[in-house]
């Protein structure tokens, strides 16, 4: 992997913790040169100091992505100090967890689709020309939520499921040009994105019990490491579980079946 990263630079959204601060981690590890993006500073700074010990040189772009115009900043501010940009990873984003008919705040579908869908589209589209010159790479944290419909997280899954739409049609419009596109799917990962997921009252989560994950989920560092592997071979997708495969073809084949199951596993859980 560090033949791949050594030397280049990748800018990553949500960069403060979770999957993205670890993605920062790892490419510093591998030589790669960072900018991080998020909006709280103070966290970002704490990533960035841990990059330069790994090797890494880190940029701290404080950022909120569900602001277009803060969007190019970041990006003009990060080939403005590397003189570069090899590689956008569109990881910032956002869940939420509620039935339809019980959600009492229904500014969390335009919250999360601003996040998950917007900030992705904005940064992508202001990094675009600068990857374009470097035949780089563009990486999009989606979900299995956005192939297959979840209990409880409509809004999460209309945004994730419109994520996966939207990069799957520039892959195709990028053919030719040698960026490439890949769409990443992780099943249950042990990030903080579940303790800041909305309620139906638009609040966060927190620690209910709900949300708790479960004992298969897998580690941040596991799942960072498989991403960079399907960034650096310039793969379509990436579905991290075999649960996830399955669950691919079993929509094809049986759909109503992948229902129940999805019915039955929110259940448990509860």
């Amino acid at each position: 992997m560090s033949g791949a990263f050594g030397g280049q630079v990748v800018l990553i959204t949500g960069a403060s913790s979770g999957i993205g601060a670890e993605l920062a981690r790892q490419c510093a590890a591998a030589g790669a040169r960072v900018a991080l993006a998020a909006r709280d500073a103070d966290a970002l700074a704490r990533v960035a100091e841990e990059c330069r010990t790994h090797g890494g040189e880190a940029l701290v772009v404080p950022t909120d992505v569900t602001v277009e115009a803060q969007c190019r900043a970041m990006v003009d501010r990060t080939v403005a100090h590397f003189g570069r940009l090899d590689m956008l990873v569109n990881n910032a984003g956002m869940s939420m967890s509620a039935r339809f008919d019980e959600i009492s705040d229904l500014s969390i579908f335009e919250r999360l689709l601003r996040l998950n869908v917007l900030g992705s589209i904005w940064s992508t589209a202001f990094a675009l020309p600068h990857l374009k010159q470097t035949r780089g790479r563009i990486v999009a944290i989606s979900s299995l939520a956005g192939l297959t419909g979840v209990p409880k997280r409509s809004a999460y899954c209309a945004s994730k499921h419109a994520m996966a739409g939207f990069f799957d049609a520039l892959r195709v419009e990028l053919r030719d040009s040698g960026v490439s596109v890949t769409v990443v799917y992780p099943g249950f990962v042990r990030s903080e994105i579940n303790r800041r997921a909305l309620a139906a009252d638009g609040t966060p989560f927190g620690e209910r019990a709900y949300l708790r994950q479960p004992r298969e989920a897998l580690e941040t560092a596991a799942c960072a490491r498989q991403i960079l592997r399907a960034a650096a071979g310039r793969k379509r997708d990436l579905i991290m579980t075999v649960q996830g495969k399955v669950g691919r073809i079993l929509k094809w084949l049986t759909p109503g079946l992948v229902d129940r199951l999805a019915f039955n596993a929110t259940a448990s859980r509860q």
